[in-house]
């Protein structure tokens, strides 16, 4: 076995209710209740996944002033979760969404930095931005940032959360962990923080936990986006599945690295993926096109056409043909709320290319919307789909991948039992895991 072989990463996003989910598959259970969260997080660690994610939904989604079909579930809080887990896992990551624009930074990294304790080492802070006013009016400070602005102010988020992170020096600390009683110097957790966005003062209260600072995810794929993550990132999500788009992506993030004295180690890029397994390859790809149509029905496909057209298309067949009416160039007020709207920056454009492929392959709406939408990126046998995921992270596409689900909970039960063990056998996988904190099992170094 040769030793250059890059060891995978591998995580497992909790879906919630979306256009990826086959909510009325019936092994589907349910998105809200605590049990769900548990068998997903509890099957993640039994293949030794680096961690569980959580993303963030702080409105929901609406469509023509109605609630959005796919998102009536809604999310529950995401650190309450994540909490709760730490109870019943032992060594998987516990990462999640918190948002910059909405939040403060002594809050969020007093939770942050509880968690990291809770779970021993285990905390992972996935942070984002939001210039979505509609969103926004849940919170006083609304969408009232430019995208330079967000990212201004997420940078001095994260800049200021670290340094209360920061506060507790390990000298300063004397501490009887089966009490909870620490004996501190004279500066412990005091911290002064001034800037275009924040001033604050005080002491941090919560003492430096395992991982010193929670590992921090990046998602935003702009320029701004991935200079933020060179900079600032452990790890950035990357939308790129496709192994041309994911080498480009690849080498621009990582050729950031340099200029802030940075290791290309120090940074590891995961693409999301779903997957889709069958006993053979055919079974496999008849197996792809169900679960496909059964996530975009004739609903949800008008549904999605609209966010394009900008127009109400409830009188079409989805069945049938696209509109003879072009989308509506003006100001997106059709759909509300930015997890569901895609965003279409030349909608006539759009419209001409669709119809031209419609007309090419005799598609209706809905299949036009099943074959533009979010494909399936690893279909196939176990063998198959093992090789694929080896084949892209050794040809530096990625250094692994955030695997999504068709159905939860249990839909990452079958990847567990028999594409993890063939990842194994080629020795790119782990069979234990090395360490106890994230950090570990990432293989990114330790903060002072």
């Amino acid at each position: 076995m040769s030793t250059q072989q890059k060891q995978i990463h591998l995580a497992a996003h909790f879906p919630g209710v979306n256009n990826t989910t086959v909510w009325s598959d019936p092994e589907a259970g349910s998105h809200i209740a605590f049990d769900s969260f548990a068998r997903f997080a509890r099957t993640a660690e039994r293949a030794r996944f680096d961690f569980l994610f959580l993303a963030e939904g702080l409105r929901l989604r609406e469509q023509g002033g109605r609630i959005y079909d796919l998102d009536v579930v809604g999310r529950p809080d995401t650190f309450t979760v994540l909490a709760a887990l730490a109870a019943v896992t032992d060594r998987i990551g516990l990462a999640g969404t918190i948002n910059s624009t909405f939040n403060e930074p002594y809050e969020v990294a007093r939770q942050f930095a509880s968690l990291d304790h809770l779970s021993a080492g285990r905390a992972a802070w996935n942070v984002v931005t939001s210039w979505d006013a509609f969103t926004g009016e849940n919170f006083r400070r609304g969408g009232f940032l430019e995208q330079g602005d967000r990212y201004t102010r997420a940078e001095q988020f994260l800049r200021t959360a670290q340094e209360l992170f920061d506060s507790w020096r390990g000298d300063e600390v004397a501490a009887d962990r089966s009490t909870g009683r620490f004996l501190t110097g004279p500066g412990a957790g005091a911290f002064r923080h001034e800037d275009e966005h924040f001033a604050i003062e005080g002491r941090f209260n919560v003492p430096r936990s395992p991982q010193g600072r929670p590992v921090v995810f990046q998602a935003g794929d702009s320029d701004d986006g991935r200079e933020f993550a060179a900079r600032s990132a452990d790890a950035i999500f990357s939308r790129h599945a496709e192994l041309a788009a994911g080498q480009a992506f690849y080498r621009d993030v990582k050729g950031r690295l340099a200029r802030y004295g940075r290791a290309p180690e120090e940074l590891l890029i995961l693409p999301a993926a779903t997957f889709v397994l069958g006993d053979t390859d055919d079974e496999a790809q008849d197996a792809a096109r169900e679960v496909r149509r059964a996530q975009v029905s004739g609903q949800t496909a008008i549904k999605l056409l609209e966010q394009v057209w900008n127009r109400d298309l409830s009188a079409y067949d989805p069945e049938g043909p696209l509109p003879d009416v072009d989308p509506d160039p003006g100001e997106h007020t059709l759909a509300r709320g930015r997890a569901s709207v895609r965003m279409v920056r030349d909608p006539l454009a759009v419209a001409r290319e669709y119809r031209e492929l419609a007309a090419a392959e005799h598609l209706s709406i809905r299949d036009l919307v099943i074959r533009t939408s979010a494909r399936q990126t690893f279909i196939g046998s176990p063998a198959t789909v093992a090789d694929a995921i080896d084949a892209y992270v050794q040809a530096d596409a990625s250094d692994g991948f955030i695997l999504v689900p068709h159905v939860t909970p249990g839909g990452l039960d079958a990847f567990a039992d028999t594409v993890v063990p063939l990842l194994q056998e080629r020795g790119v996988f782990r069979t234990e895991y090395a360490g106890t904190t994230l950090r570990d099992h990432l293989g990114l170094p330790p903060r002072p």
